[in-house]
């Protein structure tokens, strides 16, 4: 079935606070999208960030847990857990309207967290009761909120730098800690109680719209990590928690000494012998939030590039196999649609297409990509196959302007004026081209990111990858979205069949 939608970051939201949100911006750019026929809402991951990471969504500090920087005041308002004017005397010694097109992280951080600890203290009954219902119904919450609140009293030190017995878990440790720590543990757990209750009420709403969340999940996780602290066994760990290989992928044309991530590597024959159930559980986690799921590094998932800790480059790393016919008859039997998109960019092998197509997972088309040499470009569209979703761009390139301003070659340049049939003089010609060939492809599914529909330039940017800062930013203003915007990508979308 043919269908569109758009690439929005919930970040990239406008708002009050410094962040998007799931707040009332969130609600109304879900009617956006309602009324411009979009079929789909994705997403960048939405689990917790760590400013020593860049606050990349790619790099959380727990595989399950919600960024509370996305919790709206609003809502909190609106459902009686602080009172408008608490929210009006804690945002006044903000000031957010300093530069409404960046996220501010900094101020965003300290900002919720006040909020959230102020609502944590107005519970009332019945939210009590839903609160320790699912403390108690939320396996990870405890590990994760413990792993905060040291990280937190060890002045943000990595879990691997704490005291040995802290480092290690040992138990009497762990419990002289809990009870010393408990008031931080428990606000820990409500800042998670209260992301999981917005994001089910947002996801609710869009399903009211007929509209699918699709979110992102990270192949892996980093070694500071809530996981990796908690289950060391199911990661490539000598005995002292240092890690024995990393993950990247190998030197091919697009660099010589390949990427080196540093992520420490799964030991899947040990997530084997449990039914992969911690993949399993993450899972079941993201679809609680989400109706699809992209994942990205989906290579990863059939064999992966493991260098040895220690190394400068990923140059000296080899091919470890997954045992991938297992793990996915694993998710099939627990997920029986399926419901997985596979991030499939780059240079993938023969297996790892097949394994795509064995279990029915749409793979990705960036037209970017597609005019160096469109004759046999898999990127092109009249190289395109339905079992696919077309990107202009991701959120990992340039915006489709930026991208005709800054990146392009001359080549491509002409190559694409002579495929669609007419010089493009700019970036805007280019953006609306562009978009209308993702819009009019074969493929089922046409995601356009809404920096494309709004036609801006580089300062648009989401991300530019191996940058330690500046990414992670972008956002829309209050009044970005033209009118009469939500009817043209309607007209577009009816036009080529995907409505």
């Amino acid at each position: 079935m043919r269908g569109a939608g758009i690439l929005l970051p919930l970040t990239s939201l406008p708002s009050e606070y410094g962040i998007g949100d799931f707040g009332p911006e969130a609600y109304k750019f879900a009617k956006f999208l309602h009324d411009a026929g979009q079929k789909i809402w994705q997403v960048l991951p939405m689990t917790t960030i760590d400013p020593g990471c860049g606050n990349s969504p790619y790099s959380p500090t727990s595989a399950f847990a919600g960024n509370h920087l996305l919790v709206s005041p609003e809502i909190l308002v609106e459902e009686g857990m602080i009172t408008a004017d608490e929210l009006k005397k804690l945002s006044a010694k903000y000031d957010f309207t300093k530069n409404p097109e960046r996220v501010d992280y900094e101020s965003a951080r300290t900002f919720k967290t006040e909020i959230l600890n102020a609502a944590c203290k107005h519970m009332s009954k019945g939210d009590m009761l839903d609160f320790e219902a699912f403390i108690s119904e939320t396996e990870w919450l405890e590990a994760f909120a413990l792993f905060s609140v040291i990280k937190q009293v060890n002045g943000g030190a990595a879990w691997y730098k704490w005291p040995d017995d802290l480092k290690h878990r040992d138990p009497s440790a762990l419990k002289k800690f809990k009870e010393e720590y408990s008031e931080e543990i428990s606000r820990q757990e409500f800042y998670q109680y209260i992301f999981f209750r917005q994001v089910k009420a947002l996801h609710e709403e869009l399903k009211e719209l007929g509209i699918e969340i699709v979110g992102d999940m990270p192949l892996y996780v980093t070694r500071d990590c809530a996981d990796v602290w908690e289950n060391p066994g199911m990661f490539d760990l000598d005995e002292d928690l240092n890690p024995v290989t990393v993950a990247g992928v190998p030197p091919d044309y697009f660099s010589e000494t390949g990427q080196l991530w540093g992520n420490p590597c799964y030991k899947w024959d040990v997530m084997e012998k449990d039914g992969f159930s911690w993949w399993i559980r993450r899972l079941k986690n993201l679809l609680s939030m989400f109706d699809r799921i992209r994942i990205d590094h989906f290579r990863g998932l059939a064999a992966y590039w493991a260098v040895p800790y220690g190394e400068e480059t990923a140059k000296n790393g080899e091919w470890i196999d997954v045992p991938h016919e297992k793990f996915f008859a694993a998710l099939k039997e627990n997920f029986p649609t399926m419901p997985f998109w596979a991030e499939n960019l780059g240079i993938i092998t023969p297996d790892v297409e097949e394994l795509r197509k064995d279990y029915g997972l749409p793979g990705m088309l960036v037209l970017h990509f597609a005019f160096g040499n469109p004759a046999d470009n898999p990127y092109a569209p009249h190289n395109h196959t339905r079992d696919s979703v077309v990107y202009t761009g991701t959120h990992d390139n340039n915006t489709s302007r930026g991208w005709f301003e800054n990146d392009a070659t001359e080549d491509e340049i002409k190559n694409f004026a002579s495929y669609i049939g007419r010089d493009v003089m700019d970036g805007y010609i280019f953006t609306s081209e562009v978009t209308r060939l993702a819009v009019s492809s074969v493929a089922d599914t046409a995601v356009i990111p809404m920096q494309d529909y709004l036609r801006l330039g580089a300062e648009a940017r989401i991300n530019v990858p191996s940058t330690p800062s500046g990414n992670w930013e972008w956002r829309m203003t209050v009044d970005a979205i033209p009118d009469g915007l939500a009817d043209r990508i309607k007209a577009a979308c009816k036009l080529y069949g995907r409505i």
